[in-house]
């Protein structure tokens, strides 16, 4: 009876922890092997026994363990240990990017940590074994990860905190109080942002639709947009909206008609990461209008009425992503728009030596 009362605590605890590493996994942030920057022989050497050690730090942001890689006894044989054997790594590679992976391996850790605060927040021993280990190597201990995970939590009340992170955002489109973000690009943001929006969708939910994010700086509310063909329209017009309160959990929902001079979006490749497919397409387009002088006036250009007659003004249309002038355009107003693009890039260029 102790037998199988035991057989089958073992294998609810195997599922716990199988079902929580899923859900730590879910918030791992994709992240690249550091280049090779100066590469010397015995690197070369050892290069292709080395490439598991690497791949592995880039997944979990620390060393193995002897059970965690198969290639750990032999680099341990040729090298003492594997400290030793990363240190060739490092000679090769900068130092620097191996300690932003750990950062942004603790970064992840804290995400998942803080956010299952809202629900049952697990007992190191239901975690993975991989996980129980890149806690201790990363915070020490799982109280430390679940303090430092809290107090990330609490911080969120400081709304001063959160506008600094969405300023210095290196993704992301930034307007007077607040941040723009795609979809794609959550997992590049700071992890006190990818909490932020997490407790938004954690308690009431992320619209499947969704596409672009807003996070406002001044007020705790996260904004979800929904923009059809975000990735084929130049400009697509917003369909939906549905704001959170996070004081009160309020939600908002808007619809707007197509037909009824919707917003519309500009820059796109500004709320996307440099790696998405579209990204050199999009900021193509972006600097061939703001060249054309397309983007000065932003309150004229929030809406598509308003965007398409600036495109009248300036004799400009959209061909695809491509800015083209236009067929009928008059040719005298085609000269003075010609006119003022050459001083536009005159000025641009004078600014830029200054």
């Amino acid at each position: 009876m102790w037998f199988q009362w035991h057989w089958a605590s073992t294998l609810c605890l195997q599922d716990e922890a199988q079902a929580q590493s899923f859900r730590a996994a879910r918030f791992r942030s994709r992240v690249s092997v550091p280049r090779v920057q100066l590469s010397n022989k015995r690197f070369e050497d050892y290069k292709e026994r080395l490439a598991p050690l690497m791949t592995f730090y880039t997944e979990r942001g620390r060393l193995p363990t002897l059970e965690e890689l198969p290639e750990t006894e032999s680099l341990s044989a040729e090298f003492g240990n594997l400290r030793r054997a990363f240190q060739i790594v490092l000679q090769a590679t900068s130092p620097q990017e191996w300690d932003a992976i750990s950062d942004r391996r603790r970064g992840d850790l804290l995400v998942y940590l803080a956010l299952s605060h809202f629900g049952h927040r697990p007992k190191l021993r239901e975690l993975a074994p991989v996980v129980q280990t890149d806690i201790k190597s990363l915070f020490g201990g799982y109280q430390q990860a679940c303090t430092a995970a809290d107090l990330m939590l609490m911080s969120l009340g400081n709304l001063a905190v959160v506008a600094e992170r969405c300023q210095n955002s290196p993704v992301g489109k930034k307007l007077p109080g607040s941040l723009w973000v795609h979809v794609s690009a959550i997992e590049t943001l700071d992890p006190l942002l990818r909490l932020y929006e997490g407790c938004a969708s954690r308690t009431i939910g992320r619209p499947e639709e969704a596409n672009v994010i807003k996070f406002h700086c001044r007020k705790p509310k996260i904004t979800y947009l929904v923009y059809p063909d975000f990735d084929a329209d130049p400009h697509p017009a917003l369909h939906t909206s549905m704001q959170i309160d996070l004081r009160d959990l309020h939600v908002h929902y808007r619809d707007y008609d197509p037909d009824d001079n919707p917003p519309v979006l500009h820059q796109k490749d500004l709320l996307v990461s440099p790696d998405y497919p579209s990204y050199e397409k999009f900021a193509k387009l972006s600097r061939q209008e703001e060249d054309w002088g397309l983007l000065e006036d932003w309150q004229q250009i929030g809406n598509r009425r308003g965007w398409l007659k600036c495109l009248e003004n300036h004799c400009a249309e959209l061909k695809g992503h491509r800015v083209v002038w236009q067929k009928d355009a008059d040719p005298y107003r085609v000269k003075l728009v010609r006119a003022s693009r050459r001083r536009h890039c005159a000025n641009g260029d004078s600014e830029a030596t200054k």
